[in-house]
């Protein structure tokens, strides 16, 4: 047993990590900014990710701009705090889907949940 005093209550309900990294044109491992540019780019994903949760009532959850996530083949990608669940996402359809389904209802989307034990794909 520990002498550790209890951790201190949440500040944010949800902390939302997700990754705007920008690496030069034709690197091998490629960057989240560059992955979402056809969805109009992880900035503007990243507010519709924010008005979309205020939309539906969500409160006390902060998305936040972050460097690179060391997952960026898989990107852009996101780490949902405090539960530590990681999704990649392609465009403003799979934002709806993580918000109303992890968000709203403590749910899992499955289909875009990022594992410890994927192996980058293959290009």
């Amino acid at each position: 047993m520990s002498d550790a005093p209890a951790d201190p209550r949440l500040f944010y309900n949800r902390h939302i990590f997700i990754c705007t990294n920008t690496r030069a044109e034709g690197h091998p491992r490629g960057s989240c900014s560059a992955r979402a540019a056809e969805a109009g780019g992880v900035e503007k994903l990243r507010g519709y990710m924010r008005e979309k949760a205020r939309q539906l009532g969500i409160e006390n959850i902060r998305c936040n701009a972050a460097g690179c996530l060391d997952r960026c083949e898989y990107g852009p990608n996101m780490v949902i705090y405090p539960e530590g669940v990681w999704y990649r996402y392609e465009n403003t359809q799979d934002i709806d889907e993580i918000v109303e389904t992890h968000l709203k209802n403590g749910g899992r989307v499955k289909r875009l949940m990022l594992t410890p034990d994927q192996l980058p794909p293959k290009h």
